[in-house]
């Protein structure tokens, strides 16, 4: 059985389950258990170890087979599947997958100088709160348009950005009793201010049509240059709340004059 590679609607080279279960020659009335094994499993990515990310790492496929379901899996994925399975002929596959990954892997390390200077334009204007929500709602009606409706728009997100449950309890939500009453951009924001630089960047590239690893790895170079260059980040929206009506840092008992930021 040969492995098909395939190119998403965003340029992504993708693999089908059917077609993986099908050249590891696992037995076919495994598939279903073996699939829901494979998208709850913990795997060793490039970005750390987790558990697959829907619409990052993997993607349901419309099948006309009620019965069968199906779904488009990332290379990375595809290989550490390959590597993990039981399949006696892993080893081929795995090692195809692999020089496809690394070819995927050095192609998105290179970075053209001119996106660089669009990457510091943008984290520079990402400083802009009302920015950053024009480039969440972007995102979101592009999410929409390709979905039908906002049903897990939240968890989608979250997902393209990186937040696990952790990612909030250990952070934002460590202090439950100051983070009372905090929208999520507060959150983040008293988290870690320049990660609100980056979500704008990433929603910005999500909504021009780039694939979640391009839009993550140009968040990440965003938020490092705002880093580096010591960006401010303020909320300049006309329907902030009245003046004096300032965000708690949950590490701190005072509030700093930098960390002024309302709900939304």
């Amino acid at each position: 059985m040969k492995l098909e590679v395939l190119i998403s609607k965003k340029g992504t080279k993708v693999v089908k389950a059917t077609n993986l279960h099908a050249a590891l020659q696992l037995p076919n009335d495994q598939y279903g258990k073996n699939v829901r094994k494979w998208l709850k499993e913990v795997y060793g990515f490039r970005d750390g170890i987790r558990t697959p990310s829907p619409m990052v790492d993997f993607a349901k496929r419309s099948t006309d087979n009620p019965v069968v379901f199906d779904y488009f899996i990332t290379i990375e994925l595809a290989k550490l599947i390959a590597l993990n399975s039981t399949s006696k002929v892993k080893r081929k596959f795995a090692n195809q997958l692999s020089v496809l990954d690394e070819e995927i892997y050095e192609e998105k390390k290179e970075v053209s100088p001119e996106a660089i200077l669009e990457v510091i334009s943008l984290a520079k204007k990402m400083g802009s709160v009302s920015f950053q929500a024009a480039n969440e709602r972007r995102h979101l009606e592009k999410y929409k348009s390709e979905n039908g409706s906002a049903a897990n728009w939240w968890q989608y997100r979250e997902n393209i950005l990186g937040y696990s449950s952790s990612f909030w309890k250990d952070g934002a939500l460590s202090n439950k009793e100051l983070a009372k009453g905090m929208s999520q951009r507060e959150l983040l924001f008293n988290a870690d201010k320049y990660e609100t630089i980056r979500a704008g960047v990433v929603d910005y590239y999500m909504s021009m049509g780039k694939t979640a690893e391009e839009a993550q790895e140009l968040g990440d170079l965003a938020k490092t240059f705002a880093d580096k260059l010591g960006l401010e980040v303020w909320d300049d929206r006309q329907e902030a709340k009245p003046q004096g009506a300032r965000v708690r840092d949950l590490n701190q008992a005072e509030v700093q004059p930098q960390q002024v930021l309302w709900a939304s």
